[in-house]
């Protein structure tokens, strides 16, 4: 299944079950965008004011910074289209691992494409702006339940995408991808590219109305769980939850390409895969303006900013993990603490020396049991930044959105759910 904007699940019979993407692209029907009929410049301003999470995560004063220069992001998904004009210059040489007809620049679905634009897009010819356009894409396609029917693919091709993506050069895997079922050689794979001083983030899945199963690789103790949030500020219906989500972002209500001869954008709900591909770019972001920091470090960070509103410090959320991204805290005010830089934030073990990065890794162990959750809602900012009046803690960090009355104040919306 796709992480995104959801459709009918289907799943994956062989090895590495994963169903769709955690998003597929059908419904194209819905709020379109057409490039055939329409001026470039309308196309951008009907898709790009579209990307409503921009204004309030502060996206403008953050790239006067930084845009994540220096940073490449492997997005493992259904290949990267390099032509579109927003990807122009921002795709590098990756690895096609399904083994099928074509390479990993041939998007069978569009879906790839929509995060590689969310993470990195420049924003030209009328193309999704991405929150860090000056990091660079590395593409790894693998296949979703229908590419595999109608081809004969690796059934291991996620496993050797996340291997290729730790030796690469790349710093952030993004992976808005998933499958209800482990598999040793991917959990290797994990271990592996977390060794290299890689930072994996993977989204948690869009069925928690559907059975709400722990979804693969988001679920290893090594990788960071991605949890989404809607434009009102509450919890995305539709994300999954547990003890694997680490932290959230925005995610529903989103352009994405919705056809595979990329001539149009749809808007939809892109879910966790969405709120993957954002939650990496904050990462690129951060990492860009601090190269000198490891991948804990990083992590960290993002996990400390994270809105929680007047939720304790220290406790968890099943539905958002730490709580809402907000980069533009570390960016625009310099605050969040990076911690030590060889332990991991995830299991809180001491990393050990990195095999080939430069930046030390986290040891494979299992991930400490989830306490204290908090109030499950979607929450931005703290208490203590209400009245900021540069409101940086209006920072829609994923979820969360604080809506703003005026002035400096804000209201925050929440939602409520057990645990």
């Amino acid at each position: 299944m796709t992480a995104g904007m959801s459709q009918t699940r289907k799943r994956r019979t062989s090895l590495g079950l994963r169903g769709c993407l955690l998003t597929t692209m059908a419904v194209a029907a819905a709020s379109s965008v057409g490039f055939a009929a329409t001026a470039p410049s309308a196309i951008a301003a009907d898709a790009q004011l579209k990307q409503w999470y921009l204004e309030p995560m502060h996206a403008e004063e953050m790239w006067k910074t930084t845009t994540g220069e220096g940073i490449k992001v492997v997005v493992i998904d259904t290949g990267v289209n390099s032509s579109t004009p927003s990807l122009e210059g921002q795709v590098l040489k990756g690895l096609d691992a399904t083994n099928a007809d074509g390479d990993e620049t041939d998007d069978y679905n569009g879906h790839g494409t929509t995060m590689a634009e969310l993470i990195a897009g420049t924003g030209k010819g009328g193309g999704l702006r991405g929150l860090a356009p000056g990091a660079k894409i590395i593409p790894m396609r693998v296949a979703d339940t229908d590419f595999q029917n109608k081809n004969s693919v690796n059934a291991y091709d996620t496993a050797d995408s996340i291997r290729a993506a730790a030796d690469s050069d790349a710093q952030i895997i993004s992976m808005s991808f998933g499958s209800e079922f482990k598999m040793d050689r991917e959990i290797e794979a994990v271990k592996y590219a977390q060794r290299k001083g890689k930072l994996f983030f993977a989204a948690v899945g869009n069925e928690a109305e559907k059975g709400n199963k722990a979804i693969y690789p988001a679920a290893y103790p090594e990788v960071v769980g991605v949890g989404a949030t809607d434009k009102q500020g509450k919890v995305s219906d539709t994300s999954q939850h547990g003890d694997f989500v680490d932290i959230a972002a925005p995610g529903d209500d989103l352009p994405f390409w919705c056809d595979e001869n990329f001539e149009r954008y749809c808007q939809g709900n892109g879910g966790t895969s969405a709120a993957t591909a954002i939650t990496s770019a904050s990462a690129a972001l951060i990492w860009s303006a601090h190269p000198e920091w490891t991948a804990n470090q990083v992590l960290n960070v993002l996990f400390d900013t994270a809105g929680r509103g007047d939720w304790e410090k220290g406790t968890l959320s099943n539905y958002l993990g730490h709580g809402i991204i907000r980069p533009a805290v570390n960016i625009l005010k310099g605050t969040g603490d990076p911690g030590e830089a060889d332990i991991s934030p995830l299991t809180k073990e001491k990393t050990s020396g990195s095999e080939g990065s430069g930046a030390p890794s986290a040891s494979a162990s299992s991930q400490p049991e989830k306490k204290d959750k908090a109030e499950d809602a979607a929450m931005a900012g703290s208490s203590t930044e209400k009245n900021d009046s540069s409101q940086l803690g209006l920072i829609l960090g994923g979820v969360a959105v604080v809506l703003v009355i005026g002035g400096g104040a804000f209201a925050l919306v929440r939602k409520r759910r057990s645990a």
